[in-house]
């Protein structure tokens, strides 16, 4: 049996820098990065769009781009990432146990880096208008052709709720804000941003009741807290920006958590209550959750567990071949398709040039992934699609289209979010999407088609 010596749940800002620090000490750290469960890998930054207040960044970084560069860096280092879920979770014996969906995990430490997962109102009619209209993530979604020049709300008073009312200015007509209290809990600058915009309208001391339409949201129904007076207010998008919950469903009666779901640690440490568990980033932190602010805890969780398994005589150091590691390879971007540069035999193209061609001329089955440029989802989906092309050795294409670009073809695709996949084959639509699936669920529906 295999045991590792540090295993690092969770792939955000605090999982990552635990990963750098881990990996320079040559502890060669394995990381389980989350696929669907509590949230997206990367955490929630790969659903922001400009980040401006994280050092080194003077002009702002896109939130998916910047998690790429951490990621890419813990890489470099030798982090060991496995793209799955971490399903089970056992604190109770010792090596401690992980379990996913293919394989059990044994380590003698564990850092927590699980984050927060994004609240939901719980209307009466959520449930109908899910992803048809009420979207948890303007940032994937925003550029959706049904959402371009109608009007939106958002509801929430912070930095996320703000951010995201200016960014869908950019696609809608007109964004409501609906905000609970009598001010706004962002950051004086990003305040200002909204204040000072007109095509934002701030609705104070309000709260959405319920949601209505027919088979797309069409309107929402707000209530003032002190009048008790409601309001209609018509529109096509509702995005929730209203907080999040800490995603310690899998440690609950191992470790102590607080009455809110905050996995209890000492003011300033990562230890938890059971001994070798650190936890670090939005797990831990019910006050501060700024994406430095779980960076620098994840430095501090990844020092202590070096410490920890020292002390215990438990490291197993690796001894590298070499002393720099490499430079990292940056992914470079793929060039539209036109008539000069298109391939009938391209494993991956992007544009609608490629994806007419190759819907009326090749004979292999295409994979057609819609998306959007400040889409975190996608930037996490890409790589597993093209993964997935490779492992077929040319029997299957791939087709990338931005919705941002081509929004009549993403309209008469029926698209409603980003990411969105579609298996097409002898011009036949097999198999549709949304949102970011595991290779396996590609894999299937494709080996079904050429075994048929």
């Amino acid at each position: 049996m295999t045991i590792e010596n540090l295993v690092i749940i969770g792939s955000g800002p605090a999982g990552y820098t635990s990963a750098i620090y881990a990996a320079r000490a040559n502890l060669q750290p394995l990381l389980i990065t989350g696929f669907e469960r509590g949230g997206i890998a990367g955490g929630q930054l790969m659903t922001t769009t400009f980040v401006e207040n994280f050092p080194g960044f003077p002009d702002g970084i896109m939130g998916p781009d910047l998690m790429d560069l951490i990621k890419a860096q813990s890489i470099r280092w030798g982090t060991k990432l496995i793209e799955l879920d971490a399903e089970e979770i056992n604190l109770n014996q010792n090596p401690f146990r992980i379990k996913t969906s293919v394989d059990e995990i044994f380590c003698h430490s564990i850092i927590i880096a699980t984050g927060a997962s994004a609240n939901k109102l719980n209307l009466p009619n959520e449930k109908i208008f899910w992803s048809k209209g009420i979207s948890a993530c303007a940032i994937c979604d925003g550029a959706t052709p049904q959402f371009r020049n109608e009007e939106l709300a958002v509801v929430g008073g912070g930095d996320s709720a703000c951010e995201e009312a200016v960014y869908l200015t950019k696609f809608g007509s007109h964004v409501h804000l609906i905000v609970r209290s009598n001010n706004l809990k962002a950051s004086k600058a990003m305040s200002d941003r909204v204040i000072n915009n007109p095509r934002i309208s701030v609705h104070w001391e309000n709260e959405i009741i319920d949601v209505d339409g027919n088979e797309w949201l069409e309107s929402i129904k707000i209530k003032n807290k002190f009048s008790n007076t409601t309001e209609q207010i018509n529109i096509k998008g509702l995005f929730y920006a209203i907080g999040h919950t800490p995603n310690t469903d899998l440690l609950k009666g191992q470790i102590s958590i607080n009455a809110k779901g905050y996995i209890e640690t000492e003011s300033g440490r990562p230890e938890t209550s059971k001994e070798g568990v650190f936890a670090a980033g939005d797990v831990a932190d019910p006050e501060w959750r700024q994406g430095v602010t779980a960076a620098g805890s994840g430095c501090k969780a990844a020092l202590a567990a070096e410490r920890w398994l020292t002390q215990k005589g438990l490291c197993t150091l690796i001894n590298r071949e070499s002393v720099e590691p490499a430079k990292t390879k940056k992914e470079e971007d793929i060039k539209e398709s036109t008539k000069e540069n298109f391939q009938s035999n391209g494993k991956w193209q992007k544009g609608s040039y490629a994806l007419r061609r190759l819907y009326h001329e090749s004979s292999n089955p295409l994979l057609v992934v819609y998306t959007s440029p400040n889409c975190g989802p996608c930037h996490v989906l890409k790589p597993q699609l093209k993964r997935v092309i490779e492992e077929f050795k040319g029997t299957i294409q791939g087709i990338e289209i931005d919705i941002d670009l081509e929004q009549e073809i993403a309209k008469d695709a029926g698209v409603i979010g980003t990411p969105t996949v579609q298996l097409f084959h002898n011009k036949e639509l097999k198999n549709q999407w949304k949102g970011v699936k595991q290779r396996n669920e590609f894999t299937k529906a494709i080996n079904k088609i050429l075994n048929s």
